[in-house]
């Protein structure tokens, strides 16, 4: 110990950095904070994790079209710990995004936003958005079909702005087309700008909390005015503050610890998320889904009516940032406890049933074609001909599985098939497989007659066994 003392001792006399930290340890806070607290610093351990994993990644990653996939794949299946190190990497993000996400949650249920502390949640929101461009940044950077696509998406999202729509998406792209220049792009904002804003911003925010002080935990009655409330904190705290060292530490200390623990545990159990194929620029009916933190927004844009698609996705995140912005300034004073604030509660679990039940409703992705659809067993073929027989095997091959279900198998994008013969008479479904439909592709330039009869036979045999020969008049497939 006496080496460990005399190391410190010699350090701090050569660099000062004693004198430096022990207003920041040791600066006085409000009695009574808890574990609502921590969320704070364990985002900032979630950050350090993505630094430290970020930086192992790079050196192994190469920023090419033609080999940044087989890098990955490098990283994953051969490099030392690159299995791990991806997976605390991609787990550390969904901790960052949640942690900031329950961050915020807290600051806004308590009030800690009011004066004056207009500044911490401003720059708290910032700290927030930077935090979900690094993350969709990151996806990208696997270079597989999902991620290609979903910057597709994202570019043609970005295209619907007016005026500089069109020049938004080639920015985004780094071009007319996604290629090199595009990945290139993506990671230089994932490894320099993005975490250089960041650490900007959060060092202004950590200056403004101790500038501020830490909120104290509110109460019914005790209003906050911008005129009396400096002295009266300041007051409190010369009678009632404690050190924050070590008094409220140890539960940051404990809190980031697990936070650590829950990132290694999941990337060692879990892995990082699977690489999709290759990315390839001619297959163009692809149906990219982003990672969970981004699942709802997928659901939101999946379920809006087509019209609304402009207003949604160009309305939505600038209100959303407006109102971010405007919180603190028209609602500075005033009380803080969430009791006698319930809209403020209703507001965050509204939003937290809203959120997940659309993260549920994309998980589900009903939507999707079932790309992992299987051949039907012959129990539910029961075919009746051969004719029946080939036309369940087209079934399949020709991706019809993809988005109709039979007997509980196959994708739900579209209507279930199980009875359609039933509904249908063989010139209604033939008419429909020839000229396709809403969200359904005209198969006619792909079926010759032989496989079209095979098709419609196989699917006026999905009947119940009291249906009369030739179908109803109901509605289309």
């Amino acid at each position: 110990m006496s080496v460990v003392k005399r190391t410190i001792h010699w350090l701090d006399d050569r660099t000062g950095i004693g004198a430096f930290a022990k207003p920041i340890l040791e600066h006085p806070i409000p009695p009574g904070t808890g574990w609502w607290y921590v969320f704070g610093s364990a985002t900032l351990t979630a950050f350090i994790v993505q630094i430290v994993t970020g930086i192992a990644l790079s050196s192994a990653y190469v920023t090419s079209t033609a080999n940044a996939y087989d890098s990955l794949q490098f990283i994953t299946h051969d490099a030392p710990f690159g299995n791990l190190l991806r997976g605390m990497h991609s787990w550390g993000a969904s901790a960052m995004v949640v942690l900031i996400g329950a961050h915020m949650a807290r600051t806004f249920i308590t009030g800690s936003y009011k004066f004056p502390r207009e500044m911490n949640w401003l720059t708290g929101s910032l700290l927030l958005l930077f935090t979900l461009a690094m993350a969709f940044t990151g996806q990208l950077l696997r270079w597989d079909q999902n991620a290609v696509w979903s910057l597709v998406v994202a570019a043609s999202q970005a295209g619907r702005t007016p005026f500089i729509g069109g020049k938004l998406a080639e920015f985004i792209m780094a071009g007319d087309t996604i290629g090199g220049a595009t990945l290139s792009r993506f990671f230089s904002f994932h490894v320099f700008f993005f975490p250089a804003a960041l650490f900007t911003f959060l060092a202004v925010h950590l200056f403004l909390v101790l500038r501020n002080g830490i909120s104290e935990p509110p109460k019914i009655g005790r209003i906050v005015d911008p005129n009396t409330y400096r002295e009266w904190y300041h007051k409190m705290l010369e009678r009632e503050g404690v050190p924050f060292w070590p008094d409220a530490a140890w539960r940051d200390v404990i809190a980031s610890f697990g936070v650590v623990l829950v990132i290694m545990g999941l990337a060692f159990f879990f892995g990082p998320p699977a690489l999709d194929k290759p990315p390839d620029p001619t297959i163009i009916q692809a149906y990219p889904r982003p990672d969970f933190y981004f699942l709802w927004y997928f659901a939101v844009l999946a379920l809006i009516p087509p019209g609304a698609e402009s207003v949604v996705i160009i309305g939505g995140p600038l209100l959303l940032g407006f109102l971010l912005f405007v919180l603190p300034l028209v609602a500075n004073k005033g009380e803080r406890s969430p009791k006698r604030r319930p809209w403020a509660v209703a507001v965050v679990v509204a939003t937290v049933l809203m959120v997940g039940t659309l993260w549920l409703a994309g998980e589900r992705a009903r939507w999707s074609p079932n790309f992992e659809a299987q051949p039907l067993p012959a129990s539910v073929v029961n075919a009746q001909s051969e004719s029946v027989s080939r036309g369940a095997r087209l079934f399949l091959s020709k991706g019809c599985a993809y988005c109709h279900v039979i007997a509980g198998r196959g994708g739900l994008r579209g209507p279930d098939l199980s009875r359609v013969g039933d509904r249908l008479p063989a010139g209604r479904l033939t008419t429909r497989i020839l000229n396709g439909g809403t969200n359904m592709p005209a198969y006619g330039s792909i079926l010759s007659p032989e496989e079209l009869n095979d098709l419609v036979a196989f699917l006026q045999s999905r009947r119940s066994p009291d249906a009369p020969i030739g179908g109803g008049e109901g509605t289309a497939p």
